[in-house]
């Protein structure tokens, strides 16, 4: 009885649309900050997705000043900003962390001045820095699948491109390769990503989904095709058990996601450990 009793606690929240609605863009949100977080930690940019989400609530905040739709205004400020750090670390002899700290966090300050002055637009100023399953709507859901349609056609157009612009920038450059294209696609993929997945993670956790999946498949794997795809599966089941939790907990569903993913972190870093230990003692009695 109380099996069922508890089935049926587990299943209740599926009653609900806007629930359902979140569940599917956590989902589709993990898996799309997956992928392109492998991207961001090869290259060693894991500060960049921390830096366009706080950039992207500057753009949201001035876009609902300006009476401009929200999110295009926010997608567009993103991509300038994006493309803003990489012209500057082009063109001066500034590290890249450097760059995306003054641009993105002035960006930041802008936004929440804005929100301070003239009020949150569309949203609660804390369900956008933290994420709130109940603000998901319909909107999202389709804002969220376009914007996966469009990664998997970039991914998939240009993955011999970014491959070697990821591992090697200058090689890749010395074969004929635009990085400078490579680089402003990619973040345009970025800026992207952080918009569509901004009203579940919220802007101060959007980094912390980017970074873990593609992390923990970096640890489970040396081949490049599967860390993708282990970082899609890790990112889509952080947001799935992460969003039902979070609606049983009364917990905001960016911390509650970012905990689970981290939890797995912590397994496989304790399994890669043992394996380790395994395979020295192999060595040692060989």
């Amino acid at each position: 009885m109380m099996l069922a009793v508890t089935w049926a606690e587990l299943l209740k929240p599926f009653e609900f649309e806007f629930f359902r609605n979140g569940l599917f863009v956590a989902t589709i949100a993990g898996a799309l900050c997956g992928v392109v977080g492998c991207y961001v930690v090869l290259r060693n940019m894991s500060y960049i997705g921390h830096g366009l989400a706080h950039a992207v609530f500057g753009g949201y905040a001035a876009a609902g000043l300006l009476g401009i739709n929200l999110f295009l205004g926010a997608g567009i400020w993103g991509v300038i900003t994006a493309l803003g750090v990489t012209s500057i670390v082009r063109r001066r002899p500034i590290g890249s962390d450097a760059a995306i700290g003054v641009i993105t966090t002035a960006s930041f300050a802008l936004g929440l001045a804005l929100v301070q002055l003239y009020g949150s637009p569309g949203r609660n100023a804390d369900a956008l820095l933290f994420g709130n399953v109940l603000g998901v709507n319909s909107s999202d859901v389709w804002l969220i699948s376009a914007v996966s349609v469009f990664a998997i056609a970039v991914i998939m157009g240009f993955y011999r491109p970014l491959l070697f612009t990821t591992f090697d920038a200058e090689v890749a450059g010395a074969t004929g390769i635009r990085t400078g294209l490579i680089d402003a696609l990619l973040m345009v993929l970025l800026s992207a990503t952080v918009l569509a997945t901004m009203s579940v993670m919220g802007v101060t956790l959007i980094a912390a989904n980017l970074v873990i999946p593609a992390v923990v498949a970096r640890m489970l794997t040396d081949s490049f095709g599967r860390m993708l795809g282990y970082a899609a599966v890790i990112g889509a089941f952080s947001g799935f058990v992460g969003m039902n939790a979070s609606y049983h907990l009364d917990v905001a569903s960016g911390p509650t996601i970012v905990l689970v993913a981290s939890l797995l972190f912590v397994v496989a870093f304790a399994a890669g450990g043992r394996l380790r230990q395994r395979a020295g003692a192999v060595g040692h009695a060989h």
